[in-house]
């Protein structure tokens, strides 16, 4: 045939990388077939075919001319694409195009075995999907097609979408020609998705363009859904080298509400949306099973493009499952569009100068600060009232709201993820965008002046009134070179994808008390001892530990993908984990601890750290801390990951803590795994030999140690000025212990705040020969020069 193309047939030497997914689909038939990615039947309509289209109705000479128009005078845009639009409708398909089209759609309804087969009939323009223009939702596509009048129909409106509004300016804001782009036409089997489930694979973390990420985002219905911000769909996130290494690392599970489902109604002709139930929003959309398997097929993809292009090629990956049949497929792919155009490695740092009171929240989309006024549009008749730089605040967007988008300086949906249109163009112009904010159009009325910020993690905030906020440009190749490691002290996982990218040779405190207090929310003792608990207490417990009839998985699980996003994020950096060391007063906090702790007059001093993990009332905790180390390590295969013991008082209570490590199943060295403890004690200075005999490193607690060492509470108004880490006895300590460390053959690093705050104390550090200094985010650049510039005078 001469205007049809088979997917099957489509070729590697046949079609460039970029110039439409139909492409893409064909390639994917053919060649990723043996690797295992299915991909449903179907063929094109060449772009040849639409040339061809336009050259036997003589249409080129009227659509230059319209679109020249458009030029001339913007203002009439609208009107100008309705009368290019009318103009391809109105004209009919070349005989032969009309016949091959015909036939090829009764040979692929042959296949299927019936008489007239569902299809979606996709849009691609030769423009489309490049690494730097998506093109998002600005060309037609159309499900559930059926029988040969109503894909002729479908053809003819994909063609004229490529005389939207939408379409023409964004060829205009892209620079391209408009004659230049020309359309294709895929006709593909389709799936009942709307029975099973839908969804998004990028293969690489749209937000802060980690490499390493899979993320995954599914619903359930047809995925029109998730595209246009509709409803909040669960997200999965997989470590893409541990999964190529043969691991399970689905290092993070979020449930969306995923409140409608988008279905076909064969009587009416029409796709409507219809409530999910309590029970199926309750419950994860895909199995691990199946998330494991889209990811292998995503990774399979980018390996493929990648290796066609000479170039890193993460993709944007659409999937759908087969409700009648069962099986997963891949049902579109295309190049990422955001982070692969990139051309530096230049970092800006946001970060708020000040608190403000929070109006709503949602997801963040991007990492940046913007202030505005608010405007809220409920539909797009609305449009004509937003002014540049005001905040959008409304429901949801689609292709027709772009043009106020270019002069938003943020948005604010009420629906939505990460995936959604507003999301996806919000990365594209670079503003930051808040998705699935509940509530916001009522919160946040038109006039309103606000903070938008995505600087803050996984969760972005509009705060009332307009909130300094500082921006910095960090061009990481600028940065010395230095003998010590400079690492991190990290805590929150929203945030580890971005910090990753700073300049650090790894992370040398991570806070899992910050994982229990923001993912965790229970005491562990809650769950181990489950059936004691109050009535009161056990229905709050049911609530946070749904879907998890064993109470102790909920635990594990939880703190295993906390503790999981830091180490992928990092890997293959080395990420030292500090097991939990809150003060008694702090763990009865966590729902249920009330039950579980004693009131102490010195909570500072009490039972704290390394004393909880071997004692009977709380060595069940730990043993549940140390299984979801395990889980990251062994089924996550994060091997960078390794642990650190604080407030250990006693040599005897580090051989015990060591013991119980090996009954639950963490004995030091198993899988290179390192063992740190905190010195933050006289004694471990003091005995610092025999505490190397046990564990393969230090860590300096310069805070605790400080309070020490001087005998001063620093919260105490009278004697906190007596608080300094540079005072002459503390340093002592530390070079003492630097020294005897070296001596026994065992690394020192400092994790306290000192060296994030006097950069002469972390010049003393390093004279002295201390092996890392882990810094929190705000300072590692500026102590990196400092430590820098001490080594050099050494």
């Amino acid at each position: 045939m001469r205007w049809i193309r088979w997917f099957s047939e489509i070729g590697i030497t046949d079609v460039p990388l970029v110039g439409g997914k139909n492409a893409s689909l064909g390639e994917m038939t053919r060649e990723l077939a043996g690797l295992g990615v299915p991909v449903p039947d179907g063929f094109a309509l060449t772009a040849e075919a639409f040339t061809a289209f336009l050259d036997a109705n003589d249409l080129k000479p009227h659509l230059r001319a319209l679109m020249a128009a458009c030029a001339a005078d913007p203002g009439q845009l609208e009107a100008r694409a309705a009368e290019a639009r009318d103009l391809i409708l109105s004209s009919p398909l070349p005989a032969e195009v009309r016949a091959e089209v015909e036939a090829s759609y009764a040979e692929l309804s042959r296949r299927a075995g019936v008489g007239e087969l569902e299809v979606a009939v996709r849009s691609s323009a030769t423009a489309e999907d490049l690494p730097t223009a998506s093109f998002a939702g600005a060309h037609q596509s159309l499900l559930n097609v059926l029988g040969p009048r109503e894909l002729m129909e479908a053809v003819h409106r994909c063609y004229a979408s490529l005389y939207t509004p939408r379409a023409i300016q964004y060829r205009v804001d892209m620079g391209f020609a408009h004659e230049a782009v020309a359309l294709s036409v895929g006709v593909q089997h389709m799936l009942p998705a709307d029975t099973a489930v839908s969804g998004v694979i990028f293969t690489i973390d749209p937000e802060s363009g980690h490499p390493d990420i899979i993320v995954i985002s599914a619903i359930y219905g047809l995925g029109e859904n998730i595209v246009q911000g509709r409803v909040a769909p669960d997200e999965y996130h997989v470590h893409a080298p541990s999964l190529r290494a043969g691991y399970r690392p689905i290092i993070r599970r979020r449930l969306g509400a995923k409140e409608f489902r988008l279905v076909f109604n064969r009587q009416r002709h029409v796709h409507e949306n219809v409530p999910v139930s309590p029970a199926e929003r309750a419950r994860f959309s895909l199995s691990d099973d199946e998330v494991l398997q889209l990811a292998g097929w995503a990774s399979a993809i980018q390996a493929h493009y990648t290796g066609k292009a000479g170039r890193p090629t993460p993709m944007d990956i659409e999937f759908a499952k087969d409700g009648v049949r069962g099986g997963l497929f891949i049902v579109q792919a295309r190049p990422e569009t955001v982070h692969a155009s990139r051309v530096d490695d230049t970092l800006t740092l946001y970060a708020l100068d000040e608190g403000g009171r929070c109006l709503v929240e949602g997801t963040a989309v991007g990492d940046r600060i913007a202030t505005g006024a608010t405007r809220v549009l409920r539909d797009t008749s609305m449009l004509a009232d937003f002014r540049p730089g005001e905040v959008l605040v409304t429901e949801s967007t689609d292709p027709d709201w772009e043009p106020i988008l270019k002069m938003a300086a943020a948005v604010v949906t009420e629906g939505g993820g990460r995936t959604s249109h507003a999301a996806i163009v919000a990365r594209e112009l670079g503003i930051p965008a808040v998705v699935g904010a509940s509530g916001a159009m009522g919160a946040l009325p038109s006039g309103r002046c606000v903070t938008v910020s995505c600087a803050e993690g996984e969760t972005g905030r509009v705060y009332e009134g307009t909130l300094r906020f500082t921006r910095e440009a960090v061009d990481p190749a600028t940065l010395p070179a230095t003998r010590t490691r400079m690492l991190l002290n990290v805590g929150e996982p929203d945030r580890a994808y971005r910090m990753s990218r700073l300049p650090a040779d790894g992370v040398g405190l991570a806070r899992m008390e910050f994982i229990f207090a923001g993912w965790v929310k229970v005491h562990p003792l809650a769950l181990t001892r489950y059936e004691g608990l109050d009535v009161v207490t056990r229905r709050q417990v049911d609530d946070l530990t749904v879907g998890f009839p064993d109470k102790r998985e909920y635990f594990v699980d939880t703190l295993a993908q906390g503790i999981g996003t830091l180490a992928a994020a990092f890997w293959p950096r080395p990420v030292i984990l500090r097991f939990s060391d809150f003060k008694s007063n702090e763990y009865a906090h966590l729902l249920g601890g009330g039950a579980f702790e004693e009131a102490e007059s010195n909570p500072m001093l009490g039972w704290r750290g390394a004393s909880r993990y071997y004692h009977a009332g709380y060595k069940e905790g730990f043993l549940l801390e140390v299984a979801a180390v395990r889980r990251v390590r062994e089924e996550m295969g994060l091997t960078n990951l390794h642990v650190m013991v604080p407030f250990c008082r006693t040599v005897k209570e580090g051989q015990q803590v060591l013991d119980v490590l090996a009954e639950g199943g963490l004995p030091r060295g198993t899988q290179g795994l390192l063992v740190y403890v905190m010195a933050e004690i006289p004694s471990n200075i003091i005995l610092a030999s025999e505490f190397a005999a046990l564990f393969d490193g230090f860590s300096i607690g310069s805070n605790d140690l400080t309070q020490l060492v001087l005998g001063v509470d620093r919260d105490a108004r009278r004697v906190a000025p007596l608080f300094d880490e540079r005072d002459e006895a503390v340093k002592r300590c530390c070079a003492s212990l630097i020294e005897a460390a070296h001596a026994a053959g065992r690394t020192v690093g400092i994790c306290g705040q000192a060296p994030s705050d006097y950069p002469d104390f972390a010049a003393f550090l390093v004279g002295h020969g201390i092996d890392s200094i882990s810094l929190n985010v705000d300072a590692v650049v500026r102590t990196r020069r400092v430590v820098a510039a001490a080594e050099a005078s050494r």
